[in-house]
């Protein structure tokens, strides 16, 4: 098989629904919400096939979730022996990544991506924050506006050539995102609870490290492209020191595509719910960049990758 990229999504991918269709199928889906049952206690089955959204969407119970979907799917792609030659998530999704590295467990990486949550859930209570998509400006030109712009605010993901999304306090965001559709880029609020990815909750990141210290981490199996470095690691100390500077971080998904590209990537497979890092691998990867791009979010998805590649 061609070298396969296994793609993990995170926050924003969710649906009401997700992940039901394999639930009923298999069994090692159904084992692996048990598992998050246990070790979150929350009903994930619930939340994610009945909603409602607006309690689905809450970080608190969304991070576990959509974990959750990713996990599954990774378990039957693994089950019928396809294993990724290399793997990256989106800010909630590396934990995935990890996972299908081997570096962390599934009920570790269940237990990580709880605490997340309720972590960066406390922050965003105590710090009104805000997040926008900017579209049409390069990443040189949004950094100028943001550290022009006084106040909280930065980078949170550059998920592609021009399409970054800032992060802060809710009047410089507005401030940047102005700024930047004076400069003819479109500039789109995003509903989200807090300020992710930026310094309102580096309160938390002192306490998740104590967290991902309680966790073992083995030495990957197969590469990880981290968001923090767009880069791998071998040693699990510098893996989980990646992780505790990950949540406070800018995601640098386009510089991560671009690195997958030059490790000869051919496939492309993303595992999950929604199809965001589809369109941003649609949106990065040349037209002449010779690749399949599988997206596996439910299980005609599923079934046709499998038969695809059996």
């Amino acid at each position: 098989m061609k070298k396969t990229a296994f793609l993990f999504p995170g926050q924003g991918s969710q649906s009401v629904g997700m992940g039901k269709d394999i639930y009923e199928k298999y069994d090692a889906v159904k084992a692996i919400f048990d598992k998050g049952r246990e070790v979150t206690g929350l009903d994930l089955a619930r939340l994610c096939f009945e909603g409602p959204m607006a309690e689905l969407t809450e970080t608190v119970n969304l991070q576990p979730a959509v974990t959750a979907i990713n996990l599954s799917f990774l378990s039957i792609l693994t089950r019928e022996g396809i294993l990724p030659d290399i793997s990256a998530g989106h800010s909630l999704g590396e934990y995935s990544a990890l996972c299908a590295a081997g570096v962390i467990s599934e009920s570790d990486t269940l237990k990580l991506v709880h605490r997340r949550g309720e972590l960066m859930h406390r922050e965003a209570l105590k710090h009104q924050g805000a997040m926008a998509a900017l579209i049409g400006l390069p990443i040189e030109s949004v950094q100028e506006l943001v550290d022009k712009t006084e106040g909280i605010v930065s980078v949170a993901n550059h998920n592609a050539e021009k399409q970054i999304v800032i992060t802060g306090s809710p009047e410089p965001v507005n401030a940047v995102s102005e700024a930047a559709a004076a400069r003819k880029a479109k500039a789109v609020p995003l509903k989200v609870s807090g300020a992710w990815h930026s310094s309102l909750i580096q309160e938390a990141e002192a306490e998740f490290e104590n967290v991902l210290r309680s966790v073992p981490f083995s030495p990957p199996a197969s590469p990880v492209i981290h968001n923090v470095t767009a880069d791998t690691a071998q040693e699990p100390e510098a893996v989980r020191a990646l992780m505790s500077r990950q949540l406070c971080s800018p995601v640098r998904w386009y510089d991560s595509v671009l690195r997958l590209m030059s490790e000869g990537v051919k496939v492309f497979v993303e595992a999950g719910p929604g199809k965001v890092l589809t369109g941003l691998l649609k949106k990065t990867l040349p037209r002449d960049y010779p690749c399949d791009i599988c997206n596996i979010n439910d299980l005609p998805g599923l079934e046709a990758f499998l038969k695809a590649v059996k």
